[in-house]
Formats: structure tokens, C-alpha cells, sequence
């Protein structure tokens, strides 16, 4: 049957109502589904009835249609968005198509996703931007895994609306019941998932029926037709300005020496001039002076606008930085649970570091520190994991060196999403969505001081440093670490101490020696040396500090340069011999147990910036060694010349 005999849909007018597309939003609408359940041809059919089908391109997929087509000669409206060859030849979507068109009441943004397991990936990213989803179902196969791994993502993805569309209704001779039970299925299979709405349209995308205009053939469906559908869903841009102002910062606008904004996209919220902000992580305050738009300046600015902002009362902002509302700020915090759609052929486990960039923009390095769970696809269940595979879906606890500014995805899509990447071939390896923030400590925010740590350095006349000394109990750490304390005393500089005996003391004396408890150990060891040198102080630390990833965990912490791996490199047998604290001998009679050296592993730096070794050098030797570094490192910069970028 030719298709000019079989088309059901009413014909949308070419030119739409400009100010009503701009009253009613664009809407982003992400199609879904398993293989070969019609996404690709819902898109074309409904690109071809609303008339954005160019001639050419009539023309082109009138061809391809007997050449690649798998609908007997009629058009194959799935070749309007298969453009890959590799696409065509198998019958399925690889990659991710963006499509515009409108109608006199909308516009419209149409991402078809891969629907094929092996590309779950692709379909996440098309995903991250949608604002309602088209979850395609064959009304002959009812719900397959994909079908509920796809339901899970659009969750996952804060996508709040969703649109079953059975299709191939016309396959099954129009069957209410069929369509009925399709659509019960699917309600309990979301039901966990949260939806703020889901409506079941009954359609045919090789047909038309149910896609732009009511179908006869469906005479016992109520509802309206898919396309009426999209156009008259609320996106939710009165709720987005309502939400707290949040601006992430893409540029630092200095067209000249007279003028200095940031600009950027206002992200949620609205801004007014007068109105206060902060930077999220700094804690720096100051107030809107101008807000400047290509047009002119302008008295305010609501979500989703691009404008620039001058502030009346200068103040350090970068690119990556975000401004908020100061009585309603973000969590600012280094360690957060977030869900992850995993993208890589390389499983995710603990501990593994990757960069990742945030919905605002920043970037910085970070660290899986636990697989929490993943999710069973087909149950929604969870389920234990110690790592994400491919395509898997689970929930993970990440770890950064600098805090970061981040606000739940649950609340704020904007600035509660991120992205992992691969250090090394920069790949993107995953899609996060913000949880919440793990801190114990919560709405506690940075205080900004008037003296900030250049000042104080230059105070000093010093670059502050950390040189963290580690090695085997006995190895020399502490002897080496007071000699070169006083050696660069005498040369004129600031200088402390972090002695890890004295630490077990004090602040960490509610810490014992399993491996976790090391870790915070460290971890805190490691805060103090960075207060220390924001006050522009010369940190030397001596902490046993037995693993690897510790203490680059700790070096993240501070600028390049900053943090100086000094290796006390010593043998067991020699330690043991010396055993200044007769530590070595308890441990072998059972009074210590997980001693490092002995029962508790030791992992020697790769690359430290110096080793002293004390079993060929004396310890003043060494600790002159350290000291001439130490010093050298401390006066390469002026000390007149820092600034807040040097630290």
C-alpha cells in the first residue's frame, strides 16, 4: 500500500507562532527503547508531518528508502536520523541524533538513543539534558530489560515525565486490551522510579496513528495524540527561577582595563542588581553592580539566560567557580555519594582516580573510594558490588583533594551532575548524578578571611611548603626531620614540625592502626600540613604513612611544587636492628600486632622527590640533604612576587 494511503496525520503548519514557541519553552524530548522498537522512525515520521523535511531531503530519503529500506518500497522515515552507514546496514541506532522542529505552540529539541544494551552509554548522554522521555515499547513484545534499564537511566537522570508510547499498534490489530496490559506492566515497573507522570499513547510510527493527530483506528483511546502531548507539558522553567540563584562561571570577561565581569548561563534561580552573592566554595561575598547583556544592561536576569556580571566590591573569582544565594548556598565538600551510569570497557573498582568535571564547570581530580551497590536492571533491585562494569548502573562514594560546589541532582540538575574522565586518554568514562554530600558536618560553610595565605607568605618571605617524610619505623624520620627543622631555622625560615608519635597523642589519639584507620591518620595529618601552610609555614611531616595512595592523596592537596615525597629509605633488618622505641620487639612477641614492617604491608614511593638513605649516610648528612632542597624550593619565587594564583 503506498504511503500517501496510509497517513493518518493532520499536516502542521510550516511557519509557527514565534512569540507563543517562545511563551510555551523548548522541549527537549529524549526517545527510548529497546532495538528495533521504532524510535528512529517515530522521529522521522514526526519530522516529516510537521513539515521539517526539507525537499532534498525528501528526496534523499525517497532514495535511500529503496536502497537501505525495510518497509517495501514505502518511506523508511528511520533513515532520516540513521546516519551512520554502520547504522543503516544493521537496522539499529548507534549513535545519538539531535533533531529540531516546532509547531505554532512549541519547539522542539528530539534525541534519539541507542537503543541496543551495548549502548546504553550513548543513550545516558542524550539523557543528560532531556526534560521529558519517550520510552517506546512493541506492542508485541511488551517490556524487555532495556525497556526497564532505559526506565531506570531516565530516573537516574531526573527525568520527571515520561511518555509510553506502544508501538506497532497497528501489528497487532489495534488491541485495547493488549495496549492495556502494555501499559499496567510498565506503571508497576516504575512505580519505584518516582515519575512525576506518565501517559500511555497507543501509536503507530510507520502509520501516523496516534503520532500528530487522533487515529480512527483507536477508537476506544481517549487521550491525546503523542504530539499534543509534548506540546503541552510544563518544563518546568517557572520552577527553575524559583529554585536558588545559581551562576556557574565560564569566563572571567576582561575585554579591557576598565571593565571586569564573569560570564555565564544563570543556571537556576533569578538575580537582581543590588542583590548579594558568595562563591560557593571561597566563601567570598560581594553584590551585583551591573548585569550586561549583548542588548544593553539590564535590572535582573532568571534561569537559563546568558548575561555577564560586574560585582560592586572586587573579589577573586575562575572560571569553574559558582555563585550562589548566600542564604541558600550549596554543599561545599571533598567526599559525596553520587549514582553512576559506568561508560567504559574497563570495569570501575575502588580507589581507581579519574578527573571529573561538574555541571558548573570545575574540574579536579578525584577518587572512587567505595562501589556501594549497583543496580539489578530487571528487578530494580540492588545488589553488593566491588565494581561497575560496562553499562552498569550503581552508586559510588567519590573523594576529591579540593572541595566542590554541588547541590543534589534530585534538586538542582544543573549543578548536581558531573562527568568522569580518564586522566590519561581523557575519555569519558561515566555520568554522575550527586546524592548528597558525606560530610558529618553539614550547611557549614567557609568564612573568607581578610588576609589570605599569599600575604601571609609574603610575610614570611617563603614559598610554604610540605616535604612528607615516610619510610619504616626506625628508618630515621623523626631524627631527620628535627635536624633539617633547625638547620633551615638557622637559614631564616618558618618551619613546623608534624611529628606522627606526637599526633597519636593528640589529635589522633582516637585512631588505631587498622588500614582504614591509617587512612584518616594520614588524611588529617595531611589537613593540619595544609593550614599550617596557608599561614605560610614550612611543614615537615615524619608519619610512617604505609600506603601509596594515601599519600598522593594528600599531595592533591596542595599546588604543584608544594609537596615535596621524601623516601627515608631504610631495610627492615636495619630498622629492626635499631629499634630506638623497642617497637620491632614487641611486635614479635604478640604486644603489637599489624606492625608495619613486620605484619602490616609498606608501599615505597614511585617517584619521590628525594630518597635519604640511612643505612649509607649519617642523619645530619640527610637532613642537610633535605634542608638545601627544602630551602631551595622555599626561595625560587620571590616571595614579593605571590599571589592567590601562586597558592
Amino acid at each position: 500500500m503506498p504511503f500517501s494511503a496510509v497517513a493518518h496525520a493532520s499536516v502542521m503548519p510550516a511557519d509557527p507562532d514565534q512569540d507563543a514557541v517562545a511563551r510555551a519553552g523548548t522541549l527537549r524530548v529524549l526517545t527510548c527503547g529497546s532495538v528495533d522498537d521504532g524510535k528512529s522512525t517515530l522521529i522521522g515520521r514526526l519530522l516529516h508531518d510537521t513539515r521539517f523535511v526539507r525537499e532534498d531531503e525528501a528526496a534523499t530519503l525517497a532514495l535511500d528508502s529503496r536502497r537501505w529500506g525495510t518497509t517495501e518500497g514505502e518511506l523508511d522515515f528511520a533513515l532520516l536520523v540513521d546516519g551512520l552507514e554502520a547504522e543503516r546496514e544493521q537496522g539499529i541506532t548507534i549513535d545519538v541524533a539531535y533533531r529540531f522542529f516546532a509547531t505554532p505552540r512549541r519547539a522542539f529539541v528530539l534525541v534519539d538513543a541507542p537503543g541496543h544494551e551495548q549502548y546504553t552509554r550513548n543513550m545516558a548522554t542524550g539523557a543528560s539534558n532531556a526534560d521529558l522521555a519517550v520510552l517506546l515499547v512493541d506492542a508485541r513484545k511488551g517490556l524487555l530489560d532495556q525497556t526497564r534499564r532505559h526506565a531506570a537511566i531516565v530516573a537516574l537522570l531526573g527525568i520527571r515525565h515520561v511518555v509510553l508510547a506502544v508501538n506497532k499498534i497497528d501489528l497487532i490489530g489495534f488491541d485495547a486490551e493488549r495496549f492495556d496490559a502494555v501499559t499496567a506492566d510498565f506503571r508497576a515497573v516504575a512505580g519505584p522510579l518516582g515519575f512525576a507522570s506518565i501517559t500511555a499513547v497507543p501509536i503507530s510510527a510507520r502509520f501516523g496513528d496516534n503520532v500528530t493527530a487522533k487515529s480512527a483506528r483507536t477508537p476506544w483511546y481517549a487521550g491525546p495524540p503523542l504530539l499534543r502531548c509534548l506540546e503541552t507539558l510544563d518544563t518546568g522553567e517557572a520552577q527553575r527561577a524559583a529554585q536558588p540563584f545559581r551562576f556557574p562561571v565560564q569566563w572571567v570577561n576582561r575585554p579591557n582595563l576598565d571593565f571586569r565581569g564573569v560570564s555565564g548561563t544563570v543556571a537556576t534561580g533569578r538575580i537582581a542588581v543590588g542583590d548579594p552573592v558568595v562563591v560557593a566554595a571561597s566563601g567570598l561575598m560581594t553584590r551585583i553592580e551591573r548585569i550586561v547583556t549583548f542588548d544593553g544592561d539590564r535590572s535582573g536576569a532568571v534561569a537559563g539566560e546568558a548575561v555577564t556580571l560586574t560585582f560592586a566590591e572586587p573579589i577573586d573569582v575562575a572560571r569553574g567557580d559558582l555563585l550562589a544565594d548566600p542564604k541558600q548556598r550549596p554543599a561545599v565538600t571533598r567526599r559525596f555519594a553520587a549514582n553512576l551510569v559506568w561508560m567504559a570497557d574497563a570495569a570501575l573498582k575502588a580507589g581507581r582516580r579519574v578527573l571529573i568535571k561538574t555541571g558548573s564547570g570545575a574540574s579536579a581530580t578525584a577518587s572512587a573510594t567505595r562501589i556501594v551497590h549497583r543496580l539489578e536492571i530487571a528487578t530494580l533491585a540492588t545488589q553488593s558490588a566491588d565494581r561497575l562494569a560496562l553499562n552498569d548502573v550503581g552508586r559510588i562514594e567519590l573523594e576529591t583533594p579540593a572541595p566542590l560546589a554541588l547541590d543534589p541532582y534530585a534538586e538542582n540538575r544543573e549543578t548536581g551532575s558531573f562527568i568522569l574522565i580518564d586522566p590519561a586518554t581523557h575519555a569519558t568514562l561515566a555520568a554522575g548524578m550527586v546524592i548528597e554530600a558525606l560530610d558529618g558536618a553539614r550547611d557549614v560553610h567557609r568564612h573568607p578571611a581578610l588576609i589570605n595565605a599569599a600575604a601571609r607568605a609574603r610575610a614570611k618571605s617563603q614559598v610554604p611548603l610540605v616535604a612528607w617524610l615516610t619510610g619504616l619505623p626506625g628508618s630515621g624520620k623523626s631524627t631527620i626531620a628535627n635536624l633539617a627543622e633547625a638547620r633551615l631555622h638557622a637559614l631564616g625560615h618558618h618551619c613546623a614540625v608534624l611529628d606522627g608519635d606526637a599526633l597519636r597523642q593528640g589529635l589522633n589519639a582516637d585512631l588505631g592502626f587498622e588500614p582504614a584507620a591509617r587512612s584518616e591518620n594520614v588524611r588529617r595529618v595531611g589537613e593540619v600540613a595544609r593550614l599550617m601552610t596557608e599561614a605560610g609555614l614550612i611543614v615537615i611531616v615524619a608519619l610512617v604513612s604505609p600506603f601509596r595512595a594515601d599519600r598522593e592523596r594528600v599531595a592533591e592537596l596542595f599546588p604543584e611544587g608544594r609537596f615535596l615525597e621524601v623516601f627515608v629509605d631504610a631495610p627492615v633488618e636495619t630498622c629492626r636492628a635499631r629499634d630506638p622505641k623497642g617497637l620491632y620487639a614487641k611486635a614479635d612477641s604478640g604486644k603489637i600486632l599489624g606492625f608495619t614492617g613486620r605484619d602490616a604491608p609498606y608501599e615505597a614511593p614511585l617517584a619521590p622527590a628525594i630518597v635519604l638513605d640511612t643505612t649509607r649516610e649519617i642523619a645530619e648528612l640527610s637532613a642537610e640533604r633535605l634542608a638545601a632542597l627544602i630551602h631551595a624550593r622555599a626561595t625560587a619565587t620571590s616571595a614579593s612576587s605571590l599571589d592567590s594564583a601562586d597558592l
